[in-house]
């Protein structure tokens, strides 16, 4: 639980637990690496990722760093699913927006700071329901994002080809 004395809030406690080892087998086998191959490109020994990979142990940030060398991309992506990745550096044609790069300031985070610059608004309401950390809040959130992004994905119908009885755009 953690509270924050400046904003004055209720303690908060994240429901999930990061799972840094998943992600890190997701992104292992989603480049289509072996435990022992990502181990020596990464300077690891093979059970030393095994455990990594299954929770048994924390890995340290110099091993997050030699990993994400290896996989060639930024650190900070092992703490995200390789598709969720994926969704924030693909445009809806498939085409790719961010290229990862190891040595390169992380192109997801930019692009995040780049929309919270754009839309203040919707990222502190968006900040103020993940803090506050209701289960069900959190659950609709995400449900109405899903629905929103899927929506934002689809081609729109041009006005010629709507069905008669449909919304009309205004006429000057």
């Amino acid at each position: 639980m953690r509270f924050d004395p400046v904003a004055g809030m209720q303690p908060f406690q994240y429901d999930c637990p990061v799972t840094i080892g998943l992600n890190i087998r997701a992104w292992r086998l989603s480049q289509r690496h072996s435990v022992e191959a990502l181990a020596s490109k990464a300077g690891l020994a093979g059970a030393s990722l095994e455990a990594l990979e299954s929770g048994e142990s924390d890995p340290p940030v110099s091993t997050l760093e030699a990993l994400a060398v290896a996989l060639g991309i930024p650190p900070s992506w092992l703490y995200a699913h390789p598709t969720h990745v994926e969704l924030l550096t693909t445009d809806p044609d498939g085409e790719v927006l961010a290229s990862p790069s190891p040595d390169a300031v992380d192109p997801v985070v930019d692009h995040i700071l780049q929309g919270i610059a754009r839309q203040r608004e919707l990222y502190v309401l968006l900040t103020t329901i993940l803090q506050g950390g209701d289960p069900k809040l959190l659950r609709a959130a995400e449900a109405s994002l899903r629905s929103l992004a899927k929506q934002s994905r689809q081609a729109t119908i041009p006005w010629q080809s709507r069905i008669s009885g449909h919304f009309e755009p205004p006429t000057d």
